[in-house]
């Protein structure tokens, strides 16, 4: 009898797993608007692929007309051209654009990822962030969030990064890809899922400094956070009635919904991700677990990421454009 109940137990819980996977946010009510979401070749599109499929098959509440970019330059130009609503962009840049334009061009919705940065190499010599000394370190998006992590985390253990390591930047991920597979002796500053592409074309490349363990190490520095979601304000200025403001609501459950999918579901997201081109299914099926896909919004999000901020403004203030956010940086559900 118990093993009966077992059986039939597992088979309600299956089902009910399969029905929250496939569960579908369209209101027959509700009339679909059509909002423009802009994501990066990486973790933060990556969590949105469920979102997007349930979209394409008129699964979701309203309708969300995607863009995936290579580079922070292409969103950051949509956004201020208002071609892009909602946008997945490297932390630190959410803070420049919000100062630079003093309050007017966005809020931060959530956060997206946590740490995926690692230092490659072939050099199994390289263990330590002192074996770094005398090294040129190939990494992509100067003044993006790789960098000022990566001079945080140096500084704080004693080296100078202007004097003890040589950066080469490049403007895309995949260029430190394509020059680590041409010089398989080069030490590189890659994420996730890059450094997984990198590994597939480089033999014997591997992670041999994860940023995250070393930032973690690092007395009060917070949690290290990659990427975040934010929402245009001219977006947010058409949201007038109640029902205008649910959409938005909609969307971060959903959003959230997706990213949980992506990280209980790695076999289905993959395929997903491989079917939008994104990445390769081979590839995103062994990326996924090391992406630190998240959904954090909230209190949480601005305890975490007000935390973060303070850590790079004490290196480098102009890392987040000069000055620390104030609350209207911080979107209250």
């Amino acid at each position: 009898m118990k093993k009966y109940l077992f059986i039939f137990m597992a088979a309600i819980l299956l089902l009910t797993g399969c029905a929250s996977n496939n569960a579908s946010y369209k209101d027959e009510k509700h009339e679909q608007k059509t909002i423009k979401v802009a994501a990066l070749k990486g973790p933060t599109s990556m969590g949105l692929v469920k979102l997007f499929k349930d979209s394409d098959e008129g699964n979701s509440y309203d309708k969300y007309e995607y863009t995936i970019l290579n580079s922070p330059e292409e969103v950051v130009a949509g956004l201020s051209k208002g071609e892009f609503d909602i946008a997945a962009i490297p932390s630190n840049l959410a803070s420049i654009l919000y100062n630079k334009s003093k309050g007017q061009m966005l809020k931060v919705l959530a956060i997206n990822t946590g740490s995926v940065l690692n230092i490659a190499s072939k050099d199994e010599s390289i263990k330590t962030l002192e074996d770094l000394k005398g090294k040129t370190i190939v990494a992509s998006g100067k003044g993006a969030t790789p960098e000022f992590v990566l001079r945080f985390i140096l500084e704080k253990n004693g080296i100078d990064p202007d004097k003890d390591v040589t950066f080469d930047f490049k403007s895309e991920h995949t260029e430190v890809v394509a020059d680590l597979a041409k010089n398989p002796d080069h030490v590189a500053l890659l994420p996730e899922p890059f450094l997984t592409v990198a590994k597939g074309k480089v033999e014997g490349l591997d992670s041999r400094i994860s940023l995250g363990d070393e930032w973690s190490k690092i007395e009060g520095a917070g949690e290290l956070i990659a990427g975040v979601t934010v929402v245009s304000n001219k977006y947010l200025q058409t949201l007038e009635s109640d029902e205008d403001k649910l959409s938005l609501e909609k969307f971060l459950d959903h959003y959230k919904d997706s990213v949980d999918f992506a990280n209980k579901n790695t076999a289905d997201a993959a395929k997903i991700i491989g079917e939008m081109n994104i990445f390769p299914e081979d590839v995103a099926v062994k990326a996924i677990p090391n992406c630190k896909i998240m959904y954090e919004d909230s209190d949480k999000m601005k305890e975490d990421l007000s935390k973060f901020y303070e850590s790079l403004f004490s290196v480098n203030p102009k890392s987040i454009g000069g000055a620390l956010p104030d609350e209207g940086f911080y979107y209250e559900r």
